[in-house]
């Protein structure tokens, strides 16, 4: 007699098999699910935490906002020829898979000054604190002239061919950091200074 177990009793062996296996498929895909929800959740709040009464509507960024997000104040509120140009740069990097997210633009005058006050606290100083943040009245991001580009292979994708569309980095220190200069589409970018303290119009 064959010890081969017959078709019929291999049957539900075989569904049943088959049946835990999908299971462990699906909870696989739904914990990938929640995993990557909760992750971005995450970093929304975390982009967009409460800073007393400021948010969004003072220039705070959600997390991957892009250049063409009309509704978001910290790019609609940007100038009109930066935003143009910006747009038009991300277009074309987008063509060559880098995708351009704004992790700052426009800030109310509020939001700087909270940023500065943070700023002071984290370096210790206010001069050392100028390197990095400048004070609302003489900020480019008050202004709606500057913008912070992330990724950082966004960053380096638009320092290296920012200059073709006029936009520039200006400060060595923070490669994410532009600003429009339409006279780079003729002659280049020009140098940058070491951080925003060495920039004059920080000085005014």
């Amino acid at each position: 007699m064959s010890r081969t177990a017959s078709a019929p009793t291999l049957a539900p062996r075989i569904v049943a098999t088959t049946a835990r296996r999908i299971r462990r498929r699906l909870a696989a895909l739904l914990l990938r699910v929640v995993a990557a929800v909760a992750e971005a959740l995450g970093y929304r709040l975390l982009r967009i935490r409460d800073r007393g009464s400021l948010g969004v509507a003072d220039g705070a960024v959600p997390y991957r906002t892009r250049v063409f997000d009309e509704a978001v104040p910290g790019v609609a509120n940007l100038d009109p020829a930066l935003l143009a140009a910006l747009r038009r740069a991300a277009a074309d990097a987008a063509a060559h898979g880098v995708a351009f997210t704004v992790n700052s633009g426009w800030r109310s005058p509020e939001y700087q000054r909270q940023l500065r006050r943070e700023a002071v606290a984290r370096y210790g100083s206010e001069a050392a604190a100028a390197r990095w943040v400048s004070t609302p009245e003489t900020s480019a991001h008050v202004a709606g002239d500057a913008v912070d580009i992330g990724p950082p292979e966004a960053a380096a994708w638009l320092s290296e061919h920012g200059a073709a569309y006029g936009l520039c980095r200006i400060y060595r220190n923070e490669p994410w950091h532009f600003e429009l200069r339409p006279e780079a589409i003729e002659h280049g970018c020009p140098p940058m200074y070491a951080d925003p303290g060495e920039d004059p119009r920080t000085r005014r």
